[in-house]
């Protein structure tokens, strides 16, 4: 099962909210993913969905806020995967009227805003429903990302508004002419989850989160200290070289004292570090003051002919 679904079977199973709520997510999934049906003179709806728990709350908040006649029809869909599809159908009568009306699906998408979502409540369900019908969001695993996907740019512009209202980084765009409401950022999603009610999502998710990010942190300083470690390897192996070089041509006993005892040390000691190579030396010298003899033999080396 993907992830989406996970938090949508979770969301759909949310219960005891307030009837003006259980209206604010009607709008969001009817919205989002319903269809208006004309007969006569009556009106219907139909609502089609794949996840069989999101048609069980269809159904269900339907029936609690008003008495309309409903079935479901279930399909077999000639996709690949042939999941079932479970259309909940409005039966058209006088009473559906009403019940659009109620839900302001026959006004403006900005009426349908200031009557239905006017509370914080109400918009929490509003994005549960919007989310459910037309949403999906990948695994923490993944890349960061959430998304929400509907061909009315009003009604696109309508669920950015108020997921903004909640201070988070949204982005709006377009796609072959759908308009994609997303956010990108692992905060930002986890956000979002807690916002429309999705808490044991919202908790594999920081989870898997904090896992990869610590395995990420672990990698870099890994990566790092990889890399340092070379760098040392790569210098002590270049400074025998050179101390090798100067032994050849010149003879190290040429050397003055304390750069004879500094490359006898080197060539003792091939994979000592600067700082045990300083606490080996004669006299009061640190680390900074081998790596300058190191440096002064390599320059020396240099000079008597020695090539990179």
């Amino acid at each position: 099962m993907s992830f989406s679904n996970e938090v949508k079977n979770e969301l759909a199973r949310i219960e005891g909210q307030k009837s003006c709520c259980d209206k604010g997510e009607l709008y969001g999934l009817l919205k989002m993913s319903g269809a208006i049906v004309l007969s006569g003179r009556n009106i219907g709806i139909h609502f089609s969905t794949e996840n069989a728990a999101l048609a069980r709350r269809m159904l269900q908040l339907l029936k609690t806020n008003f008495k309309l006649q409903t079935e479901v029809v279930i399909t077999r869909s000639r996709r690949l995967k042939k999941n079932n599809r479970y259309q909940v159908r409005v039966l058209p009568s006088p009473e559906v009227s009403m019940a659009l009306e109620t839900l302001q699906l026959l006004t403006s998408i900005a009426e349908g805003k200031a009557k239905l979502l006017s509370s914080s409540c109400c918009r929490r369900a509003f994005l549960r429903g919007a989310f459910m019908a037309g949403g999906s969001v990948s695994r923490p695993a993944g890349d960061y990302h959430l998304e929400m996907v509907t061909g009315n740019y009003e009604f696109a512009e309508l669920i950015r508004s108020i997921i903004h209202s909640f201070s988070m980084p949204v982005k709006m765009t377009d796609r072959k002419g759908e308009y994609i409401v997303y956010l990108k950022e692992g905060n930002a999603i986890t956000s979002f989850l807690s916002v429309i009610g999705a808490h044991h999502a919202l908790m594999e998710f920081e989870n898997v989160r904090i896992i990869k990010e610590m395995r990420n942190n672990v990698n870099r300083i890994v990566n790092c200290e990889t890399a340092n470690l070379n760098k040392t390897v790569q210098a002590a192996v270049h400074q025998i070289e050179s101390i090798k070089y100067i032994g050849e041509v010149l003879g190290l006993s040429k050397l003055p004292s304390t750069l004879r005892e500094t490359a006898e040390m080197r060539l003792a000691y091939p994979e000592a570090s600067l700082i045990e190579l300083a606490d080996m030396a004669t006299g009061k010298i640190g680390k900074s003051g081998i790596n300058h003899r190191l440096k002064k033999l390599e320059q020396i080396a240099k000079d008597l002919g020695m090539t990179d």
